[in-house]
């Protein structure tokens, strides 16, 4: 196997392609990151590299939303891609001294990762076209929803600082135009969601969990789809919320969630576990042992918000509706 590394950003494109690992010997180029970039990069790295596509694997980081295009053009056309974990590259580069951090230093810094990751290839492979039609739908709605929030604050705030009437009108003719937009396109992600048998089984098999509103359940929908989790443990790790150990002299026992992972998946997270804990039995029974154990408020919610998600993963799973487990 032939290993290339790639460090993208918006414009362009670092390569490096690791000639020989013991050496350190490489080649580098540097492209756009446009269509015809890509288009170059394929002609580059057959024309240079003088192997299969098949018989290569390039590694990159996610960078947004300016890595999709090229991965996507690279997988269609055979080769290998390997979506490198941000934390544990950055982990790896620490470990061989990688003092330095330039576009094209991270670029090797992916190939030499690679390499050393070549017993365990764990290839990226894209997702189905109807969950990356859901991913795209889900995008923009966030995106609604913050710029309508940005702008219910800027209405607020207008009320203290003698805002002119027009400039109010403003504000509430676009948030107007906005809501129009969201219930849109929520009507467009449920009917996405009813067109395809399992994602629609899925849909109601989350709902059927106490604490899980049409909110959430589109979004995990979205995620159990798009993931494959062997564990429900995964699942919580994946949303960052494995409790994670602080001791140091006299501080013992203090833990606090990791919160890796997609925040806005845990911020909606948090409020179905605050209803979780009122109408779901087995989360509300999780939470009052916990508060006789003695443990915090804020280390209860993180756990009802860990056993939610798992449970959700479960009767995605087994294919059942929720049935609570109560000892």
């Amino acid at each position: 196997m032939q290993f290339i590394g790639l460090d993208i950003s918006k414009n362009k494109c670092d390569v490096c392609w690791l000639k020989e690992s013991e050496t350190g010997k490489r080649k580098t180029k540097v492209i756009k990151n446009t269509q015809a970039g890509h288009e170059s990069l394929k002609n580059w790295l057959q024309a240079t590299v003088k192997a299969a596509p098949e018989h290569m694997v390039l590694i990159l980081e996610p960078t947004g939303v300016y890595h999709e295009s090229i991965m996507y053009f690279l997988h269609d056309h055979g080769f290998n891609i390997l979506l490198a974990n941000p934390g544990k590259a950055k982990q790896y580069a620490e470990s061989i001294n990688l003092t330095h951090k330039t576009d094209k230093s991270d670029a090797f810094m992916l190939a030499n990762y690679g390499c050393a990751q070549q017993s365990n290839l764990a290839l990226w492979q894209p997702e189905a076209k109807e969950i990356r039609v859901l991913k795209a739908l889900l995008r923009r709605l966030d995106t609604l929803e913050s710029d309508r929030q940005r702008e219910l604050n800027r209405l607020d705030s207008s009320e203290f600082s003698l805002s002119s009437e027009r400039v109010v009108l403003s504000l509430k003719d676009m948030i107007c135009t906005l809501e129009s937009e969201i219930e849109k396109l929520k009507q467009d992600i449920n009917n996405h969601i009813n067109g395809n048998p399992q994602l629609k089984r899925n849909r109601a098999l989350l709902e059927s969990i106490p604490g899980i509103g049409p909110v959430l359940s589109r979004e995990l929908t979205y995620l159990f789809a798009a993931k494959q989790f062997s564990n429900a443990r995964q699942v919580g790790a994946y949303a960052g919320l494995i409790p994670k150990l602080h001791e140091s002299g006299k501080l013992k026992g203090r833990t606090t969630l990791t919160k890796t992972g997609p925040a806005k998946l845990r911020a909606k997270l948090y409020m179905a576990a605050i209803v979780a804990g009122r109408y779901n039995v087995s989360v509300r029974l999780q939470k009052e042992a916990l508060l006789k154990r003695g443990k915090t408020s804020m280390q209860v919610l993180g756990a009802n918000m860990r056993k939610l998600v798992q449970i959700c993963y479960g009767v995605i799973k087994n294919q059942q509706e929720y049935q609570p487990q109560v000892i």
